[in-house]
């Protein structure tokens, strides 16, 4: 105090002056949430700030399949028990971080059984594939504007407004994001540009003029788990019509055996003479009906029906490829019915066609591993043509087998496959020897699987592939990870 006394007061006015000016110089940015994943040596890494909102951190944890660690109760306590079970370290830990590592390969430690994390080092085709082949159905929730117009397989992307923009691009997985991003024409309404697409889910945005937007007018959007939210747009292959030239109902539904036949979840437009909707659906085989009003239809213009259990008809819908399915012999039998995991075992649906030599029904499926099994006069029996099993003595059938498993086994009599692809089934998919390997194909969906080779009768990993991971019983399993390629 004494000191300060001895300074004239304008150097002090001075100091404060200057204090002022370094105070206001300094910027303090906001610190970015942090949310990623990635392989860095040999070991899985997750990043997570501990300022990450609940709605971003339950994207991150559903989209990655990581419900079992619990990140939610960890951020809030800090123990770390339910992570140390599955094989999970933390390497950082603090009031703003936690860093998070496990073994790719893991020779010790016992892994998650719905450890799911997909990386983008490991899939060519980036964090997701860039037509989402899992979804079953989709449609168009778009609101100020139409649907995107389509002519053919070709798209025309909208963007209303923006007319002050200098540069307006389309970005998605359909360009590989922004290193195949489409210029967008300029309109007196908006901006446009024509994109040829395959029927299914697609993720977009709108770069305009280096700032990325969503589609202010499409009210589907998801976060990828990764921070981002993207607009979501379905290529429609299927016109749902209901006729009503009287123009009595005020509305109708369309329920499905694609949407779980929920009564009020797909409303259609009232158009000229009628309803519709278009509506995204996966190949195979589908039944639908319409309610109008309350009271429910099977679709009058479709010839195709199959009982619905309850006395009536569902409609038959049958997109993609087909397979035809066979039983030899039985021609002495009054009624063959098929039945499998694809028509939800139903018991009375699918009725074959009687032939000189036996039974068959052409069916349309899509790609993947099912069950079946024939119905002889009310009598449930397996294929006995098809040499592959699945649980309870169901026949075991590939549609569209796309990886091939192999292992060089040249003294072996017999090599079966079992993984979580067939219920860990020993006897369910045997090999078949080529030379001195064994080979089998399979359909995989995009993910991790765990899997083992089955040689005369001892489970062994693939000793030809460098990934594993502990399992419960300390043998380990080999981990195969499959994505889809750019299309």
């Amino acid at each position: 105090m004494e000191m300060m006394r001895n300074i004239p007061a304008r150097s002090i006015k001075g100091l404060c002056l200057l204090i002022c000016i370094l105070l206001s110089s300094i910027h303090v940015e906001a610190q970015p949430v942090i949310k990623k994943y990635f392989i860095r040596d040999g070991r899985m890494v997750i990043e997570l700030s501990k300022h990450i909102n609940e709605k971003d951190l339950n994207a991150f944890v559903t989209t990655f399949d990581l419900a079992d660690l619990d990140l939610k109760t960890f951020i809030k306590t800090n123990k770390p028990d339910s992570l140390q079970k599955m094989g999970w370290a933390v390497e950082i830990n603090t009031n703003e971080l936690m860093v998070l590592s496990k073994p790719l390969f893991s020779f010790d430690v016992q892994a998650s059984p719905s450890d799911r994390i997909i990386f983008s080092e490991i899939f060519k085709g980036g964090v997701l594939p860039l037509q989402n082949t899992n979804v079953r159905f989709g449609v168009n929730r778009f609101k100020n504007k139409y649907p995107f117009r389509v002519e053919d397989s070709v798209v025309v992307f909208f963007l209303r407004k923006a007319q002050n923009a200098r540069d307006v691009r389309l970005a998605g997985t359909f360009t590989n994001w922004q290193s195949g991003a489409f210029p967008m024409q300029k309109t007196d309404s908006g901006w446009i540009v024509a994109v040829k697409l395959g029927a299914g889910k697609h993720w977009y945005k709108f770069i305009v003029d280096g700032n990325w937007i969503i589609d202010p007018d499409n009210d589907l959007r998801e976060n990828d788990g990764r921070g981002n939210v993207n607009s979501v747009y379905y290529k429609t292959n299927k016109t749902f019509s209901f006729d009503d030239h009287s123009g009595k109902y005020r509305k109708v539904y369309l329920a499905a055996s694609f949407n779980n036949w929920k009564q009020k979840d797909l409303l259609m437009e009232r158009i000229a003479g009628g309803w519709q909707i278009p509506v995204y659906v996966a190949d195979g085989t589908h039944t639908y009906k319409f309610i109008a009003d309350g009271n429910w239809y099977a679709d009058p213009k479709n010839p195709k029906q199959v009982p619905d259990g309850a006395g009536g008809y569902n409609s038959l819908l049958q997109l993609g490829a087909t397979h035809t399915f066979r039983l030899q012999g039985f021609t002495d039998a009054k009624e063959v019915i098929l039945s499998g995991n694809f028509n939800a075992w139903k018991d009375d649906e699918l009725s074959m066609h009687k032939t000189a030599t036996g039974w068959e029904l052409t069916y349309a499926i899509a790609p993947g591993n099912y069950e079946y099994k024939f119905i002889v006069d009310k009598k449930w029996i397996a294929d006995p043509s098809n040499p592959l099993k699945g649980n309870d003595g169901n026949s075991f059938l590939i549609i569209h087998p796309n990886y091939t498993f192999k292992i060089k086994a040249a003294d072996a009599k017999k090599v079966n496959l079992a993984g979580d692809f067939n219920g860990w089934n020993p006897n369910s998919l045997p090999m078949q020897r080529d030379g001195e390997y064994w080979t089998l194909s399979v359909y995989l969906t995009p993910g991790k699987h765990r899997y083992k080779f089955i040689v005369d009768g001892e489970w062994i990993k693939d000793p030809a592939n460098k990934l594993w991971e502990q399992n419960e019983y300390g043998t380990g399993n080999s981990v195969v990870w499959f994505g889809q390629q750019n299309n």
